[in-house]
């Protein structure tokens, strides 16, 4: 890994050596730290008897900040674009530039509405037509209320590790520029996300509008499959186009689930649905009898009432849930905060935590992944995944809603509920500069709680070290199995002849 230590990064301390470091663990401390970068597996089997008293303070901040800068990390959410769709140039609804700017487009520009800066600005200062000089313009006086935000953290760490550049100022937003262009060649996805970042793959959650993306780096972005329009619509033209099944039923709109799962089942991570932008996630098991009559409804384009709308997605949330259980597939579900401004229903989210245990009563053989943490509600959700045995919680997101949030939520997380429940780190991007950003403030936070929680003694040093390997990225490989995703992936149609995906994960 090559991320440099500095106060943006994890916190700077007195130097101590290897040899040191490990004469302070004692005996079975030095065989822990020898294990260094081994796979969670193989670190898992360390023995853990006869262990001597850690050190602490000072020394032992130090030996965690190294150990988590070192492991790998993988990272289970992301909505990246593929590389060839950076590198074409072109401009669209979703990338509306092609400059510095574009970095401050996913998360950080809803700061930049909510701080005031007038929405004639926001256009100029994403449109392709304001040159660098001139964006900064547009920037600087609003650029104090919103830089010391988690998402102006995430691109302002981004901007110094990729371009070299400490602080934006008139002065160095050339250099900024030049930086994005000199990083932007072919590529570069693998230079920020393994070599700089150290994470040795991502989950995607394409936003392109396929259900699942043939990617062209397919065991480095793996794909979640997408399962929000088989029941929130549902979109049956997106859908049915390409199966050759014509759709006059409920029992064809099936028939359409199951062939993506036949199709994309064994190269998938997950499903994903981010259904929860739009109603409460209190789905019911709806008998298909009942959802017929709607189903018809919607066929026809008769008007559905909301009862029958909730009564129709409830019945094929479930069909598709359970599609994904026989496939073995973990179901990713957004809660919580959303995205955007100025349009979150507060009330309703508060909701999310008791609706995931409910799902979980009703689906046990179904391995539920609850994203973003339900901040602000994560004290709820931390209770649902004590106490059901398929639930998990994705801390993706949370280090840039609120970095000093998600790092209680990790202390009480570790200390309350498995650790083998736990997913520290997605990103959550369009864009694939920002996630290095994000990365560092994801391994400062896990650092962070782990050494809080060894200094006010709720663990030893030891147990502290052992949990590293196993949340930054044994956690996710044991829970999407990615030994045999990669393996697939690896052999998928599509694959052959692309670049090989040397060191993107395991096997």
């Amino acid at each position: 890994m090559l991320l440099r230590n500095n106060p943006m990064d994890m916190p700077t301390r007195k130097t101590i050596s290897r040899r040191a470091a490990l004469r302070s663990l004692g005996t079975t401390g030095a065989a822990i730290a020898v294990l260094g970068n081994r796979s969670g597996a193989a670190a898992e089997a360390a023995p853990s008897r006869g262990r001597q008293t850690a050190p602490s303070g000072a020394d032992a901040r130090e030996l965690l900040e190294e150990r988590v800068r070192q492991a790998p990390l993988i990272d289970t959410h992301e909505h990246l674009f593929e590389e060839k769709e950076r590198l074409d140039g072109s401009v669209n609804q979703r990338i509306p530039c092609d400059d510095w700017s574009l970095l401050f487009n996913h998360y950080l520009n809803s700061d930049l509405v909510t701080c005031g800066m007038p929405k004639t600005d926001i256009d100029r200062f994403f449109s392709p037509g304001v040159d660098p000089a001139g964006k900064w313009r547009l920037l600087a006086p609003h650029w104090p209320a919103v830089k010391n935000t988690g998402y102006a953290q995430a691109v302002r760490i981004s901007i110094r590790e990729l371009y070299g550049v400490d602080e934006l100022s008139e002065t160095s937003v050339g250099r900024v520029q030049s930086g994005y262009e000199r990083m932007r060649r072919p590529g570069f996805y693998r230079r920020i996300l393994q070599e700089r970042a150290g994470i040795e793959s991502c989950q995607v959650n394409s936003l392109t509008g396929e259900p699942f993306k043939k990617s062209d780096m397919p065991a480095f972005l793996m794909q979640d499959l997408s399962i929000v329009g088989m029941f929130s619509g549902p979109q049956i033209q997106k859908y049915a186009a390409g199966t050759g099944i014509e759709v006059r039923s409920l029992g064809d709109w099936h028939r359409v689930i199951e062939w993506w799962f036949e199709q994309y089942g064994r190269y998938a991570v997950a499903v994903k649905s981010q259904h929860a932008y739009s109603r409460d996630i209190d789905y019911a098991r709806v008998p298909a009898e009942e959802a017929e009559p709607v189903f018809q409804k919607v066929l026809r384009k008769d008007r559905v009432s909301r009862e029958e709308r909730k009564l129709l997605e409830d019945h094929l949330f479930w069909y598709s849930v359970d599609q994904a259980t026989a496939h073995g597939l973990p179901v990713k579900l957004h809660t919580g905060y959303y995205a955007g401004q100025d349009g979150m229903p507060l009330s309703r989210l508060r909701f999310n935590a008791g609706s995931a245990a409910e799902l979980c009563r009703l689906s046990p053989g179904t391995k539920f992944v609850f994203m973003h943490i339900c901040y602000p509600y994560y004290e709820e959700l931390l209770a649902v995944a004590k106490h059901w045995t398929n639930a998990h919680v994705d801390m993706c997101w949370s280090w840039i809603i609120n970095p000093v949030a998600a790092k209680e939520y990790l202390k009480k997380h570790i200390v309350t509920a498995p650790i083998n429940k736990l997913l520290p780190f997605g990103a959550d991007y369009m864009f694939v500069e920002p996630v290095l950003g994000h990365a560092i403030m994801a391994r400062r936070g896990v650092a962070q709680a782990l050494a809080e929680l060894v200094e006010e003694r709720w663990l030893q040093l030891d147990d502290a070290l052992d949990l590293v390997d196993r949340m930054l990225h044994g956690n996710a490989r044991a829970i999407f199995q990615l030994d045999r995703k990669t393996e697939a992936l690896r052999r998928a149609s599509w694959a052959r002849g692309l670049p090989g995906d040397r060191g993107s994960g395991p096997g």
